[in-house]
């Protein structure tokens, strides 16, 4: 499943060629696609058509488009949220491309005021090359197992503070978060992100570090990859007790995770397969990067013991038994 990097990336793509665009109209191929939206497919697609795209956002592994009407300025209306799920795929296309196989959803969108052949924000692989004038934005889902919904707003909450790490990373515009996503905690990236509460609340949790790791109203948009590779980079294994683990070591694991997808980010997120993909339908590279994901029965890259994988929440965990011993003193 898209992690943290790799809902950026498509964020960021999206975002470089759909802003200022009118949508046009919308066809719901698939009624799975908008199963969250309990209104239907006839809803979506009546309250969507007509509004413009002000802006991009992502909360963890949660995209959404803010729209507005045109009648009330830049004052957003209306959400559009998007989960990739296990293969879904946001692809900008030309009107007269063949649909893809397993196309769900189509918006045709008008050329607005959207730059064609942008480079993207922060220099991030594959967000140019859009087509000029009107396009569409295709939901691609082999699996269905992600979808469309529509939601209103919840009440926008401006920080006290922005931390280093998100000024630093790839951060999007503060604004409303849509109400059912009002729940799911700030990641790493956020503007609203403060990582002395997280340690506060990790330290408050008697189980796995690993499972707090994958709760998103801890910590947001961390996965199974990138929880690996961070734990692997700390020196951590995961079936260890949260408040087993100094402060010290924690803030370590934590900027670990987040160092970890800040590079995986920068050469367009993991793809293992042909399912992730960014808008213009191109793979990441960090899979060539990883250090504990996938290298079962392979050499520690730090110690040339072999990588154990193992059962771990219906997923699979990977790990070094000597860099990441299961017993390990407080610390």
């Amino acid at each position: 499943m898209p992690e943290l990097p790799e809902v950026e990336v498509v964020r960021r793509g999206l975002d470089a060629h759909l802003v200022g665009r009118r949508i046009e109209s919308v066809e719901v191929l698939h009624p799975r696609a908008v199963r969250r939206h309990i209104p239907g497919a006839d809803d979506l697609a009546a309250r969507i058509a007509g509004h413009r795209v002000h802006a991009v956002r992502r909360r963890g592994k949660y995209l959404w488009l803010d729209l507005t009407d045109g009648r009330s300025g830049d004052r957003v209306e209306l959400a559009v949220i998007v989960h990739l799920g296990m293969s879904g795929q946001m692809l900008l296309q030309p009107p007269d491309k063949p649909d893809e196989k397993h196309l769900r959803i189509r918006a045709v969108l008008d050329a607005g005021d959207a730059a064609d052949g942008a480079d993207g924000e922060g220099g991030v692989p594959g967000v140019s090359g859009a087509p000029a004038g009107p396009l569409e934005l295709r939901f691609v889902d082999q699996r269905t197992f992600g979808g469309w919904m529509l939601d209103t707003y919840a009440e926008a909450q401006a920080p006290e503070s922005v931390s280093a790490q998100a000024t630093s990373a790839c951060v999007q515009p503060l604004g409303p978060i849509p109400a059912s996503l009002a729940h799911i905690a700030p990641d790493p990236f956020d503007p609203t992100y403060d990582q002395r509460a997280v340690v506060a609340t990790l330290r408050r949790k008697h189980s796995e570090i690993k499972r707090q790791l994958l709760d998103q109203t801890v910590v947001s948009g961390i996965g199974n990859i990138y929880a690996d590779e961070g734990l692997w980079a700390a020196r951590i294994n995961g079936t260890r007790l949260a408040d087993s683990i100094s402060v010290r070591k924690l803030n370590e694991l934590l900027d670990a995770v987040t160092a970890v997808m800040r590079s995986a980010l920068d050469v367009g997120g993991t793809s293992f397969d042909s399912l992730y993909v960014n808008v213009n339908g191109e793979s990441g590279y960090f899979e060539r990067s990883l250090n504990a994901y996938g290298r079962q029965g392979l050499p520690c890259r730090r110690c040339g013991t072999v990588m154990r994988r193992e059962a771990f929440m219906n997923r699979s965990s990977f790990w070094c038994p000597k860099c990441q011993p299961r017993r390990s003193p407080r610390g």
